[in-house]
């Protein structure tokens, strides 16, 4: 590939020239074939289309539609032609062609156009349409044409009129139904030894060898095929697009009437027999013919395959067939109680085994869209379907997808339904947990569906741990791989030394079984895994962890944006101390820690404003945390946004309970917390804290005194000393030289507003009234513009002099 896409415009235009000298010579060699095999392979190489010659276009056109082409040299013309869309030197037309090989081969190229797409669709729908209601004459096929159909109706489904859609639904029908159930018979190879006389061929047979007594489906098995079970096959692989296309009786196109078949208010309850199905509309019959087909499928899926190949494509038609079915039951509800009854069999044959787990998925989904109609009770398959299916298959890349996608699919349905979904979310998050990078666009529209007030407070606690439920499936799966003579018992009195060990430990497997459980847990206390957090810290740099990590800020996020639109005051004063606590109760990822006490630091404001009375209410909680000098170090991020709530949050405008007494608490707190990282010690022992940890409790401690004017006497002298701090050696050699002179220029504003009391309490404490309006909300947001006027009227500029 990277020398093909090399060449240069003017080299693969002599390059060509050669491939057209050798398409117009007396006959085509094979020279022909492999110079337009490389000149495919030239085109192909790059995402923009490569520009040809226009005759050579015209050359390549002609030599495609050709009588006397070889197939190979026609295929790779086409090829050709489609990788080059849009072509403005195209001329094709497929309005004359008869051959249904060459219907093919000019329709793939129409409609790989992007120019005019429509019109060309519906050209090349009309053409195909038309070709497949006449009687083919000897030696061709219809085979061609249906994957030609089939993107037409990927492409523009209305380009179909009803007649022309009924044409289609008979001949689908006929193939379905009433393809031969012998094999196909041996191309003659022409060779000198060929016999003429070649043997009569057998029956098909089923899959585990047994001769076929009912018709022929995908899953027939013979050594060779006739054109009437190609195309059996070929019409059940487009039935579901055709059937949710043009299945449904309302389906209105461009030019139908929208009358199709009978009323649904005169069809009958119980489905038409075979002696009466050939009475019924094309459509109508043709559901009819495609639900026994499924049927017959899954009767076929009960046998026990020769080949494991075939037990592969059991599981595939049968997963296509419940698909189907579940469309036709969905069209015309008649049919959901013949296929309620062995649906419930299939079910309880296939449960309990994993390799079926897939064909699970639509089995659910057929009876929450048809359980009510059934009267048939979803919950029991569903139950069955989240608890073991996550538990057992986390690791499944593509079923994973596939479940939360079916999650996803059923998300309103489940919440008006079903409790099970959102009880089994501690399950579903192992898809995640193992499947991180790929699954998280699809988890970030799960997860508002699973949050609601009961489970708040546990997907919070879940997410924190996901690299740590990460770390768990990694060591339940080695455990299971484990051979039988290593999982002995472990000793209760010896320390397991290693993941391994600890997982069979009883020290630490209920901490495991809590982490892996399956279902919502509420009651149980999450700071039981604090060992084991510990214990899998060893796992912590492993890229599957690694790669988990990094998604759960994402999920925080959206975690916080959600709990909003049903959280009361209680819940948020939970999630808050939650908040404050599990800071100390994380993983072990350096980079991990810090991107969520990021997270967490903005979402505590927004907890906040929602609710600003929970300063009050949790004043014991917010003391303990704003009181820990080693906070200031480790939490940075959190402890700012702490100390700024109570600021901004601990007055009466918020909450009438607030009393003088509880800002001196707090004040003397945070001054406490000041002066022990702004005291001057000896050079070597000087820590260096966050320049805007400083300034935020300056500002608070500010705030506080301007609702408790006895206190602006302690402020003043506090922040008068900031100069000696800021200038002394100490503190010099730490902090560099613009963290300190906003340091000081802050301390001065705020200095200077005290000096006017009535101004800083209009500023700090906005009355009850108007705590809310815009203008105080411009107020606080342009509080350091505030504080510089203020400066300047009170420190006035060199030569300023009054009028």
């Amino acid at each position: 590939l990277p020398p093909a896409r090399q060449i240069r415009e003017d080299e693969l235009w002599r390059f060509a020239s050669r491939v057209a000298a050798l398409l117009q010579g007396p006959e085509l060699r094979p020279e022909a074939a492999d110079g337009l095999q490389r000149l495919h392979l030239t085109v192909a190489a790059t995402k923009y289309p490569r520009k040809l010659d226009g005759k050579f276009v015209e050359l390549l056109q002609t030599v495609l539609c050709s009588s006397k082409c070889p197939e190979q040299i026609q295929m790779l013309c086409a090829a050709i032609l489609r990788e080059m869309s849009p072509c403005n030197d195209l001329v094709l037309s497929c309005n004359e062609i008869q051959d249904t090989k060459l219907l093919s081969l000019v329709s793939s190229v129409l409609l790989a156009q992007v120019n005019d797409l429509k019109a060309e669709v519906s050209v090349v729908g009309q053409r195909v349409v038309k070709v497949l209601e006449r009687r083919l004459p000897k030696g061709e096929s219809a085979r061609y044409l249906l994957p030609v159909l089939s993107n037409v109706i990927r492409l523009s489904p209305e380009s179909l009129t009803e007649e022309q859609t009924n044409v289609v639904s008979k001949k689908m029908t006929d193939w379905l139904r009433y393809a031969s159930i012998q094999q196909g018979v041996a191309q003659p190879s022409g060779g000198f030894f060929s016999n003429p006389r070649t043997r009569q061929p057998g029956p098909v047979t089923e899959v585990d060898g047994a001769i076929a007594t009912d018709f022929f489906t995908v899953l027939s098995v013979g050594q060779y095929y006739t054109q009437d079970q190609w195309l059996n096959v070929q019409a059940f692989s487009m039935l579901r697009s055709w059937l949710l296309c043009y299945g449904s009786k309302g389906l209105k196109t461009p030019n139908s009437d929208g009358k199709s078949g009978m009323d649904r208010s005169v069809m009958p309850m119980v489905p038409a027999t075979s002696a009466s199905s050939c009475l019924l509309p094309p459509k109508d019959r043709l559901r009819e013919k495609a639900f026994e087909y499924c049927q017959r499928l899954i009767e076929q899926s009960n046998r026990r395959p020769l080949k494991k190949d075939d037990g592969d494509l059991q599981k595939a038609c049968l997963i296509e067939a419940v698909t189907i079915l579940d469309i036709i039951c969905k069209q015309d509800s008649s049919y959901v109680y013949r296929a309620v009854s062995f649906l419930k069999i299939l079910h309880g044959r296939i449960s309990g085994d994993a390799s079926y787990a897939r064909a699970l998925l639509p089995i659910a989904q057929f009876f929450l869209n048809h359980g009510k109609t059934a009267a048939v009770d979803s919950d029991a398959i569903c139950k069955h379907l989240f608890t073991d299916i996550p538990a057992q298959l986390f690791h499944n890349p593509s079923l994973a997808f596939e479940f939360v996608q079916f999650c996803k699919d059923n998300t309103q349905l489940f919440a008006e339904t079903s409790s099970i979904f959102r009880q089994s979310f501690p399950n579903l998050f192992k898809f995640l947990a193992w499947n991180s990078p790929p699954l998280i666009s699809e988890f970030v529209d799960l997860l508002p569906f699973l949050l609601d007030a009961g489970t708040a407070i546990e997907i919070f606690h879940l997410l924190l741990d996901l690299p740590c439920l990460t770390a768990a499936l990694d060591i339940q799966l080695r455990s299971t791989a484990l051979p039988a003579s290593e999982k002995a018992a472990c000793d209760p009195a010896v320390k397991p030394t290693t993941c391994l060990e600890a997982f069979r430990h009883p020290l630490y497997k209920s901490m495991f079984q809590y982490l892996l459980r399956t279902k919502s847990s509420p009651e149980d206390a999450p700071e039981r895994l604090i060992p084991l957090r510990q214990l899998l810290g060893s796992l912590a740099s492993s890229p599957r962890v690694t790669q988990c990590a990094e998604t759960v800020p994402v999920l925080l996020e959206l975690f916080f944006r959600v709990v909003p639109e049903f959280a009361d005051g209680l819940l948020i004063n939970q999630l808050v101390v939650l908040l404050l606590r599990r800071t100390d109760q994380l993983y072990e990822i350096p980079a991990f820690k810090h991107d969520v006490y990021r997270v967490l630091s903005s979402q505590l404001v927004m907890l906040c404003k929602l609710h600003p009375a929970l300063i009050v209410e949790l004043s014991t909680e917010i003391l303990e945390f704003s009181g820990t000098v080693s906070n200031i170090q480790n939490k940075e991020a959190i402890f700012t946004h702490v100390v700024w709530a109570i600021g901004e949050y601990m007055s009466v405008s918020y909450d009438k309970r607030c009393t003088v007494e509880q800002i001196n608490r707090f004040f003397e707190t945070l001054e406490a917390m000041l002066f022990e990282i702004t005291q001057l010690r000896p050079l070597a022992s000087t820590s260096s804290y966050a320049p805007r940890a400083i300034s935020v409790l300056m500002a608070t401690l500010t705030k506080l005194a301007a609702r408790s004017q006895d206190l602006i006497p302690r402020v003043s002298m506090f922040l008068s000393k900031m100069r000696t701090f800021v200038q002394s050696p100490a503190v010099t050699s730490v902090y560099c030289e613009e963290d300190l002179e906003e340091i000081l220029i802050r301390a001065t504003e705020l200095m200077n507003l005290l000096k006017m009391p009535s101004v800083a309490q209009f500023v700090f404490t906005p009355p009850v009234d108007t705590a809310s309006t815009r203008f105080q909300r411009e107020v606080n947001d342009s509080l350091p513009f505030a504080l510089r006027i203020v400066t300047h009227l009170l420190e006035p500029a060199p030569g300023f002099m009054p009028g």
